[in-house]
């Protein structure tokens, strides 16, 4: 073997460099967020600018009608200090800090489940991304079928045989001579990339491709009565298989001294190649209209019972050059093989559940069309509105065409590698589509990488492919893809989960410290109340909302396409539900709370204040049980079961209790009577109730209008936050 480049300089390098050259793009996830976060920090800083401004003028009118703006003391400063730490504060409650610890923890958590679900991911944003996949290109071998493959029929001598059962050498022996089983058997052992290798155990292994792999067992188990000697002969020239000529080629020297070539590969177009045919005895006899027709015919019932077709022929040469390739023309055809590659339990079910979440499976092969559609088929994959295209006819098509056509299509069969990657960059460009792909390939590398979620076979797949991957599928599993994408959704549900809980505390907080300044020159929720808020509300809400597992209505929904706004219209009715019940809650106990409790007393201010806080508290715990669902009135489903969000409920009740009893100095608070601390308790889980009326009410869908196979062409520009 000679060395002709090495590192960058080969084709490996070469495709590695290309990879590199694109960079990382935005998650759609990502860029929805950027936007939240903005607008709710710009508002935050409004609102402590605003607040500080307004306590600050209240302070100075007071001072000046009474003592006169002349006369400072230490006091004033600290006074006015605390005012600027009450602002700061607000901008700390108010910037969600939390943001990116939710998004990272619910990606992490994701990351570990789908470890044990036999998917492992390399980019963690991929986990979000396929959450919002609309369509999914996958590869037929393999992934939707299980890679072991028999010969089930074979055409030898104008007759089909059934090979399946263990009488295949007595049925071929009564319909052929042994000269021409034995040119069967020399082209299927001479023509092949397939090995028997020896274990150390003493048996033997077949190793090579799947179809390799099952022809060459056809091969051995016919050879059991036949004489080896027949085809005993020496290799001269191989032409590996090649994705663009569908065949692979063998030149052996006879010991006559002549030459013969055997080709091997896709059955129309080593059909195509054919003049002569081999007869029942051994004979190469003309193949006339009426047999070519019959043949074809014949591949096309092999491909409507999804078996995948290969042609097997030779031509005999006196001489060769070494620079010449395998003959196009002239050959003889020996026999036709039909090779059964079943489809793996549960990829029905996972393609039902894809059509249900409004994904598109497409799937992309190299196999001949009928074979494609007869899996398809079986998979419920081509439906009755898809089409079934063959890559030379797409790869024709003008732009145009090419628009109202790629919605249409489902199966596209003697694909090349370039049209999976024009595939996806059009369903990208055009359609402003999330779409996922699958590959195993060092040749799928370019439209893994183009792809939005790139999804490796971790079995069959190269170290080219698993190094363009997002995530590789270790078990080859179409089914595991499925998983993906549901956790993938479960990720996207659980921030728009927690976003929704922040900004309820977010509005609450700020309102009600900024009417307190206004009105009664002081704020109710002291800077320490708030960075424990604060605390509940990112950290432990993060913790709690962004590891709630997936559930089977997440797989009910058309997913999140990318013009989609983050933030729903589900979640600002329930936003502001929850809001105006907390403001008019907190806001009687602070304008009439003494009156209404008949609280009296030197400390009845502190007790107010510390009733508002805990009730605040307990209205966001409560709260926070409610943002489990957004839609779904029972809030309690599968809270048992999550041992974190229990936990984490737990440890804020206990917190708080603490808080208020025993930290009063630092907290500035006063420990309550256990009446006052039902009023809390209570006030805090009517707010289940607002949530349970809330959800009763209808809200029109965010939807995008869909048209036709429900694509929309969206406007380029930001997202619409």
């Amino acid at each position: 073997m000679m060395v002709t480049a090495v590192g960058m300089r080969t084709e490996w390098g070469r495709l590695m460099s290309t990879l590199s050259e694109g960079g990382e793009d935005e998650t759609p996830l990502q860029v929805k967020l950027n936007g939240v976060a903005t607008i709710i920090g710009k508002i935050g800083l409004v609102f402590a600018t605003l607040t500080f401004v307004v306590l600050m003028v209240r302070f100075l009118i007071e001072k000046g009608l009474t003592v006169g703006l002349s006369k400072w003391y230490s006091t004033d400063a600290l006074t006015i200090v605390n005012y600027f730490a009450t602002a700061v504060t607000i901008i700390v409650v108010a910037v969600p800090e939390g943001l990116p610890l939710a998004v990272t923890m619910s990606l992490a958590f994701a990351m570990k489940k789908l470890m044990n679900d036999k998917a492992l991911v390399r980019h963690l944003s991929a986990c979000e991304t396929m959450g919002s996949a609309g369509t999914i290109c996958t590869d037929k071998t393999g992934t939707l079928t299980t890679n072991h493959m028999v010969v089930d029929k074979i055409w030898i001598a104008e007759v089909s045989k059934s090979v399946t059962g263990n009488n295949t050498l007595e049925d071929l022996n009564s319909v052929i001579s042994p000269t021409t089983l034995g040119l069967l058997l020399q082209g299927i052992f001479e023509n092949t990339s397939a090995e028997v290798v020896k274990e150390k155990d003493g048996t033997q292994n077949v190793l090579g491709t799947p179809t390799e792999r099952a022809i060459f067992e056809f091969g051995l188990k016919l050879e059991g009565g036949h004489n080896a000697e027949d085809r005993a002969c020496t290799k001269v020239k191989v032409e590996p298989f090649n994705s663009v000529k569908k065949k692979m080629a063998v030149l052996v020297s006879l010991p006559n001294g002549t030459y013969r070539w055997f080709s091997k590969g896709a059955s129309e177009i080593i059909v195509q190649m054919c003049n002569m045919m081999v007869d029942a005895d051994g004979n190469s006899v003309p193949l006339s209209e009426d047999q070519r027709k019959n043949i074809l015919d014949t591949i096309n019932s092999f491909a409507s019972d999804a078996l995948r077709t290969l042609c097997l022929a030779y031509k005999e040469v006196d001489d060769f050059e070494d620079d010449s390739d395998s003959p196009t023309s002239g050959l003889t055809l020996i026999s036709i093989f039909g090779i059964k590659d079943p489809v793996r339990p549960g990829v029905k079910d996972a393609v039902k559940a894809c059509m249900s979440a409004g994904i598109i499976v497409r799937m992309v092969t190299g196999d001949n069309i009928n074979t494609a559609k007869a899996i398809a088929k079986e998979c419920g994959i081509l439906t009755d509105d898809g089409i079934a295209i063959e890559g030379p006819d797409f790869r024709s098509k003008s732009p145009e065409e090419m628009r109202d056509l790629i919605p249409k299509i489902r199966v596209m069969a003697r694909s090349l590698p370039l049209d999976k990657h024009t595939l996806v960059t059009n369903l990208r460009g055009m359609f402003h589509e999330v779409v996922a792909v699958t590959g195993d390939g060092t040749n799928d590398a370019p439209a893994l990488h183009e792809a939005d979620i790139g999804l490796a076979m971790g079995i069959a797949g190269t170290e080219v492919a698993k190094e363009s991957a997002d995530v590789i599928v270790l078990d080859d599993n179409f089914t595991t893809i499925i998983n993906v994408a549901r956790w993938g959704r479960a990720v996207y549900i659980n921030i728009q989960k927690f976003v929704q809980f922040q900004l309820t505390v977010n509005i609450v907080a700020l309102v009600i410290n900024f009417v307190s300044a206004c009105i009664t020159g002081s704020a109710p929720l002291t800077a320490v109340q708030l960075l424990w808020v604060n605390m509940i509300m990112d950290t432990l809400g993060a913790l709690a909302l962004a590891t709630e597992p997936p559930n089977d209505d997440m797989m009910k929904r058309p997913p999140v396409r990318r013009g989609e706004s983050f933030i729903t219209k589900v979640m600002w009715r329930n936003i502001i539900g929850q809001s105006l019940y907390q403001l008019v809650v907190l806001g009687a106990l602070m304008f009439g709370g003494e009156r209404l409790l008949n609280i009296k007393g030197s400390d009845s201010k502190s007790v107010i204040n510390t009733l508002i806080f805990n009730s605040f508290v307990f209205c966001q715990v409560f709260n926070e049980i409610n943002s489990r669902e957004m839609q779904k009135i029972n809030v309690f489903r599968g809270m048992i079961s999550n041992w974190i969000f229990i936990g984490i409920i737990a440890v804020t009740v206990i917190f708080q209790v603490v808080i208020i009893e025993f930290l009063g100095t630092f907290a500035s608070t006063v420990p309550l009577s256990w009446q006052l601390w039902l009023v809390s308790v209570g006030l805090g889980s009517i707010s289940l109730i607002v949530g349970a009326i809330l959800k009763c009410i209808p809200v029109k869908s965010d939807e995008n209008p869909s048209g036709p196979n429900g694509y929309v062409p969206l406007p380029s520009g930001p997202d619409n936050i």
